[in-house]
């Protein structure tokens, strides 16, 4: 488990999945679809447990300006700087449940974020960064 340093915060626009894990793929076809630039944009899946429990998913993509989201009909999603730790899943898309199994053990962090998010960060086409954000 690794650590990095989000100094500022990012504003996300993102695509809700419909079911979890069914429709995540559909959310993130959907907003590349919909997001044309792909230059200098990083792409998020976020979830989180909802008041009754059931698990909500976000593809997520930064906005290249403010307001991008509301000229593209999506929400946004302020994702919080500060430290978060992290696990490097290599060639994820051979390999699906390894991000499962990573953010197990990062949940197993007594000073997480109790209000914080699961984060993906496909940072290239391969590789993806499975983060929590400590308090």
């Amino acid at each position: 488990m690794y650590q990095l340093n989000f100094r500022e915060n990012k504003m996300l626009m993102y695509i809700s999945a419909i079911s979890f894990p069914d429709d995540i793929l559909n959310a993130h076809q959907e907003l590349h679809t919909l997001v044309t630039e792909k230059k200098g944009r990083d792409y998020f899946g976020i979830s989180f447990s909802d008041s009754s429990g059931k698990i909500q998913y976000k593809a997520a993509v930064t906005q290249n300006y403010d307001g991008e989201a509301a000229a593209l009909g999506l929400k946004t999603y302020l994702l919080k700087k500060g430290i978060y730790n992290y696990i490097t899943v290599p060639n994820y898309k051979d390999d699906i449940v390894a991000i499962e199994k990573a953010f197990k053990i990062l949940l197993l962090n007594p000073k997480i974020d109790p209000n914080g998010a699961c984060v993906e960060w496909y940072f290239n086409d391969n590789d993806v960064n499975c983060m929590v954000r400590n308090q």
